[in-house]
């Protein structure tokens, strides 16, 4: 029985083929710098996961709201 070929992917920053596998330390990307650059998109917030808000963040903090600090303990 002969091994399965590796799985190919492209990398989500340049788009170049890159083999997905553990022997590939930077998967899926195909190198260091595909990395810091989608990492630096993300800090950068170029890239955004859609939320719909939850409560908490529909208070207002302003005065005579109804948002409280928490207290010491």
């Amino acid at each position: 029985m002969s091994a399965a070929a590796p799985r190919t992917v492209a990398c989500p920053t340049c788009q170049r083929p890159v083999e997905f596998s553990a022997a590939n330390r930077h998967r899926p990307f195909c190198s260091q710098r595909c990395r810091e650059i989608d990492l630096g998109a993300w800090a950068s917030e170029r890239y955004v996961i859609a939320a719909t808000p939850s409560r908490e963040d529909d208070l207002d903090d302003g005065p005579g709201s109804l948002a409280t600090p928490a207290s010491p303990r």
